[in-house]
């Protein structure tokens, strides 16, 4: 596994899990995510992603909502375990992801290469 496979790795077991809206995918808009992250999620075609953006959609919301879930980036799962990134329904973990690891994660997002899903 490389270097930032490894910090990936690590930031997803610190990010704190809770349950959504059913139904909701507010927040899944375009986001960025590393190359390493890309390599994990099925490959869209250009037409795919052209409608997505077009919608200010993720190209990988299905109608039953996110269709890699277990496979979504940092960003993604950092929106609701933060104020920074706050739930519009108020939705959050029992204890919100800790302030060291959210700035460290924000840190890994300026230093690595991201590419827009």
């Amino acid at each position: 596994m490389t270097a930032v496979g490894q910090k990936i790795r690590f930031y997803r077991t610190r990010i704190p899990s809770f349950e959504c809206v059913p139904g909701c995918h507010d927040c899944c808009g375009p986001v960025l995510a590393t190359s390493e992250e890309m390599s994990r999620l099925p490959r869209k075609s250009r037409e795919q992603q052209d409608a997505a953006l077009a919608e200010l959609n993720c190209v990988h919301l299905g109608d039953q909502g996110c269709q890699v879930y277990s496979e979504r980036p940092l960003v993604c799962r950092l929106f609701g375990t933060t104020p920074r990134l706050a739930c519009p329904h108020g939705k959050r973990p029992e204890v919100m992801i800790d302030e060291e690891i959210e700035q460290q994660i924000y840190r890994f997002f300026e230093t690595n290469r991201q590419v827009l899903i």
